[in-house]
């Protein structure tokens, strides 16, 4: 199975290595494509806030820091210098938020933006922050080595060729490196997939010749309900996620012919059918770059296209209201 693969973030270069901060190893780098900086020691546990309240000695270290970061960031503007000097000044905590926390109370709390804590923690979305999190002290955008869900691969994308500073944050599962660039924010695409908006049409090019709702049908003529969009492509055109899930079900049946259905996070779940073919396996994990099939004509059907259905909770809902244009 083809996957689009993002452009590599991460330039090969020489490290060279000396001891630093306890919380985090740091390269810098510089304009001449090689890695520079300061190696830190390495370390699997980050300060501990029990509360969020200046009155913990712990939180209170946390935004004393916060502040020096935004300080030297904003202070006199972001330039190559400030940016170097902020990931000087980044400190990692960590905490484990109390019921009913979600994250966009603890970045206000916090005085640091939730894109920071989304993208440091890896989360493509606000109902995956559970748990205990990592508290960083400067406002950024942190974008992993191996981007893995649509958030990350649009962060990557869309930040190809700029220039940020490597970070590599030590924890007990290994090592993670990041290209953090400091004081940036989601742009508001990125804001949109994060919020959850983030459906896409499921085909590069297409064109819409049924759409939701009551219609006639066009094998037996009788009104029926058309739970999803019709998008006619010519044959074999690949056909993509609507949003990164896991492969829930595929198969072949009288109706859709062949098909699969892709669940997503917050009970939906998104249906493809009349494929010519799979690209995908089941109990797979999808992203939006990567195919899961190609427009056929199987099952009931008068010519290729693809039937596209998106269901929450088991319900159809009209996907005309909900998708992104490519």
């Amino acid at each position: 199975m083809r996957r689009s693969v993002p452009p590599k973030l991460f330039p090969r270069g020489k490290i060279k290595k000396k001891l630093a901060s306890a919380f985090l190893v740091l390269f810098f780098l510089g304009g001449s494509g090689l890695y520079q900086g300061l190696e830190a020691q390495e370390a699997y546990s980050f300060p501990s806030i029990e509360r969020l309240d200046p009155r913990d000695p712990v939180f209170k270290q946390y935004l004393s820091d916060v502040e020096l970061a935004r300080r030297a960031l904003f202070g006199q503007g972001i330039t190559a210098q400030t940016q170097k000097d902020v990931t000087g000044l980044l400190r990692i905590y960590s905490h484990t938020p109390g019921e009913g926390d979600d994250i966009f109370r603890l970045a206000a709390r916090c005085n640091v933006p939730y894109a920071a804590l989304a993208t440091l923690n890896r989360v493509s979305h606000p109902g995956m922050f559970k748990g205990s999190v990592l508290l960083p002290s400067a406002p950024g955008i942190f974008i992993p080595e191996s981007p893995s869900n649509d958030l990350e691969q649009l962060l990557a994308l869309s930040r190809s060729g700029e220039k940020g500073v490597i970070i590599t944050i030590r924890r007990d599962r290994g090592p993670e490196r990041f290209l953090f660039f400091p004081g940036e924010d989601f742009s508001p695409t990125e804001r949109s997939y994060f919020l959850n908006s983030g459906f896409h049409f499921p085909l590069r090019t297409y064109r819409i010749t049924s759409p939701f709702g009551i219609r006639p049908s066009p094998f037996t003529g009788r009104l029926q309900n058309h739970r999803g969009l019709d998008l006619a492509a010519p044959m074999g055109t690949e056909v993509y996620p609507a949003r990164e899930g896991v492969v829930a079900e595929m198969g072949t049946d009288p109706v859709y012919g062949n098909y699969i259905i892709v669940a997503h996070d917050g009970n939906w779940v998104s249906l493809y059918g009349h494929l010519a073919s799979f690209s995908a396996v089941l109990h797979g994990r999808v992203t939006r770059g990567s195919p899961i099939g190609k427009v056929g004509s199987t099952g009931q059907s008068t010519g290729p296209h693809l039937h596209f259905e998106l269901r929450k909770n088991g319900t159809a809902m009209d996907p005309s209201k909900l998708l992104f244009r490519n």
